[in-house]
């Protein structure tokens, strides 16, 4: 019998605080550029504490809701947006990416960032939408097919800086995770 080896997917990490972040990886437009907006928030766990070693991307389309296929993401210039970032989470659970607001993509969806979280104690990734608040919501399909008492936790909330989306990985106000065909939980 042969022995397998085990795979991030299916051990216990933190694996990717060392490798996987990369300069500038939370910097979807350079800081201070027109439109430069933060997407940033806090991620807890079921206790409420925070998350310090959770790595979170995000997937966005542009302002004009045109999904970038332009490669170039892990090494940044200032002219391609490609629509796609990472960053991890600081010893208070912190992260925050400097981006712009993306458009909707479609006549019956509201803009969102597409979230995926990598974190302690989850054998595989969470995925999750913190949507742009706005007078799109109620058109969006996969928002109205939540229960209303839990869409808020889709939401970002706007701030000083731009907007506010935290991430609780469990507990009574959990943030809603999407499974897609394929994906395990």
């Amino acid at each position: 019998m042969s022995t397998l080896t085990a795979t991030p997917g299916q051990t216990i990490g933190p694996f990717f605080g060392y490798a996987l972040p990369f300069e500038r990886g939370n910097e979807l437009v350079p800081p201070g550029s027109a439109g430069a907006i933060q997407l940033h928030g806090v991620v807890t766990d079921g206790a409420g504490a925070p998350v310090p070693d959770a790595l979170l991307e995000i997937w966005q389309a542009d302002a004009y809701g045109v999904v970038p296929t332009a490669t170039g993401s892990l090494r940044r210039d200032v002219w391609t947006f490609t629509g796609w970032g990472r960053a991890s989470t600081d010893a208070d659970g912190h992260y925050s990416f400097t981006t712009i607001k993306p458009a909707a993509v479609s006549h019956d969806s509201a803009p969102f960032f597409a979230i995926a979280v990598f974190a302690r104690g989850l054998l595989n990734r969470l995925f999750t939408r913190a949507y742009v608040p706005g007078d799109r919501l109620a058109k969006d399909r996969l928002l109205s097919a939540l229960p209303a008492d839990r869409r808020h936790t889709l939401i970002a909330l706007p701030d000083e800086h731009g907007l506010r989306f935290d991430i609780q990985l469990q507990g009574d106000d959990e943030t809603v995770f999407l499974r897609f065909p394929g994906h395990q939980r």
